[in-house]
């Protein structure tokens, strides 16, 4: 995909992928987006983004005043840094969060003091998030529905990666919208990848998280990076839960025999870069590597 490139999600009459350019980098993270009856919004994207949302609003014939839902998976800015751009725009639509996030999305000052901390020099890349009215915020706790005409998007608690994070599965249709609860499907490479951002990684919760979405028995994993996923989606699963434990095995091993964590870091970086820097291009592919060694430091110093 490009950058503004809008592709169906198959087997989900309705729904649409829109890649938003996230960190300036194509294939690495989007916005879906349901055109059916009750047009809604899965994740917003980061506010710098929201041309590409807009646009692909546009595209697929809904007027803004239209849309009648932004569901988030969680709030960190990359995926809920845009919606406050949408609520302004778009007079009708609500916004479905966690309710341990809804404070964050109606004063977002603590996050983006968090993500400057925890990005670094990559918050060039965002837009300072814009507070949204808490009457056009719904709070959602674990079991709970969103309805959207024909659709229920049904919300399961997954907080291995930050405590507000929900997985959102389309009972209708079996897809599973996962957030950063199945990690990062990297489609070129056909893989999964860890994220273990700081400072709310927890590896045992993480684990938990992918068995309570393998036993919803999906028949497809929509990633917010980057993608509708493989249609195998208890291997995709299991893979990832391999993929996780390696990885924080092999950061612990690398901190035990170091004399200080920037050399790890720097290290696996390094080993990113060779690796994904013709997916994400070197500089977001080193940033990615630094951010999860952080996390995984965090969780072992817990």
């Amino acid at each position: 995909m490009a950058v503004g490139d809008i592709t169906p999600v198959p087997g989900v009459p309705d729904l649409h992928f829109v890649d938003t350019g996230m960190y300036g980098t194509p294939n690495y993270g989007g916005v879906y987006v349901y055109d059916g009856p009750t047009p809604a919004l899965v994740e917003s994207g980061i506010g710098a983004d929201r041309d590409a949302v807009f646009g692909a609003l546009a595209e697929l014939g809904i007027e803004r005043d239209a849309l009648e839902a932004i569901v988030l998976t969680h709030v960190h800015l990359d995926h809920a840094g845009g919606a406050g751009y949408l609520v302004e725009a778009c007079p009708n639509a609500t916004v479905y969060v966690h309710e341990s996030g809804a404070s964050h999305l109606a004063d977002p000052g603590r996050l983006v003091a968090g993500t400057k901390e925890a990005v670094g020099g990559m918050w060039e890349f965002y837009a300072d998030p814009k507070p949204i009215p808490e009457e056009r915020i719904e709070s959602l706790g674990d079991g709970d529905a969103v309805s959207l005409g024909p659709r229920t998007l049904r919300a399961h608690a997954c907080p291995g990666h930050a405590p507000h994070q929900l997985a959102f599965h389309d009972e209708t249709a079996g897809a599973l919208f996962v957030g950063d609860a199945a990690g990062l499907w990297v489609p070129d490479r056909t893989l999964v990848v860890p994220t273990t951002p700081p400072p709310q990684f927890d590896l045992e919760t993480c684990l938990a998280d992918t068995e309570t979405l393998r036993a919803l028995g999906a028949e497809r994993l929509c990633y917010t990076h980057f993608g509708p996923g493989p249609e195998h989606t208890t291997a995709a699963l299991d893979a990832y839960d391999a993929a996780l434990e390696q990885w924080v095995e092999r950061v612990r091993l690398a901190l035990d025999g170091a004399d200080n964590g920037d050399s790890v870091a720097d290290a696996f970086a390094d080993e990113y870069e060779r690796r994904f820097a013709g997916v994400w291009g070197a500089r977001k592919a080193r940033e990615e590597a630094r951010l999860n060694v952080r996390g995984v430091r965090a969780y072992l110093d817990a």
